[in-house]
């Protein structure tokens, strides 16, 4: 019996651990698809959308922004996937990451001059430039070093490796608004006593800002 016992109790943890992890990765609950694929969406465009997790809160309080999330949209398999920093570094199909923001909202940003820089050359450049990060773990440490990865930072070096361009300006964590309770609880948890507030950052506010961009899809 206590044998038997043992067991339920593991299958519930494990299920727990499962759904709880499902929650962790997206930000979100898995719900019913929206059937509102992003008519505009071009390879080389980039995302945005506003997360639901308590580190996208922190980020959103820190930033002063609503927009906690990007990814960059490129071409797989014959369709458009947004390749973006999660946990893993990893491609997700258009309209599934849509469906994990807040109200299935998203803005989608373009280069001003993309139909001169955003050839198919470039697209595969940009492709070729994502392999490197592609199963790396996600950055909760917003370091800028290429062990980890998190999302703005993921866009903003593949555009300036195959494009020359920054989007957005780099800042350090000391620009940032760090004095909300839930920013100085998820610095607290990421980083303990020994913040960095020097660590060059690019967040994705300063990308959606950029004055290189464009945009052409909102809902």
């Amino acid at each position: 019996m206590a044998s038997w016992k043992k067991i339920t109790l593991f299958i519930a943890l494990l299920l727990t651990a499962l759904i709880g992890g499902a929650f962790y990765l997206t930000g979100m609950p898995v719900k019913k698809a929206l059937q509102h694929p992003p008519a505009a969406a071009r390879a080389g465009d980039v995302i945005f959308q506003e997360s639901m997790s308590d580190l996208s809160t922190a980020i959103k309080e820190a930033t002063h922004s609503k927009y906690s999330h990007c990814g960059i949209i490129l071409p797989k398999d014959g369709q458009l996937f947004v390749y973006e920093a999660l946990q893993p570094v990893r491609y997700t199909p258009l309209q599934q990451w849509i469906n994990r923001g807040r109200k299935g909202h998203y803005v989608i940003k373009r280069l001003k001059n993309a139909d001169s820089v955003i050839t198919q050359t470039t697209v595969q450049k940009m492709v070729d430039a994502g392999k490197k990060y592609n199963g790396k773990n996600y950055d909760f440490y917003f370091g800028w070093s290429d062990e980890r990865i998190y999302c703005s930072e993921l866009v903003w070096k593949i555009y300036k490796e195959t494009t020359g361009l920054e989007l957005g300006k780099l800042e350090q964590l000391k620009d940032f608004d760090l004095k909300s309770p839930a920013v100085k609880e998820q610095m607290k948890q990421i980083y303990g006593n020994n913040i960095p507030l020097s660590e060059q950052i690019i967040s994705p506010v300063s990308m959606f800002n950029s004055p290189l961009l464009t945009t052409v899809e909102e809902k």
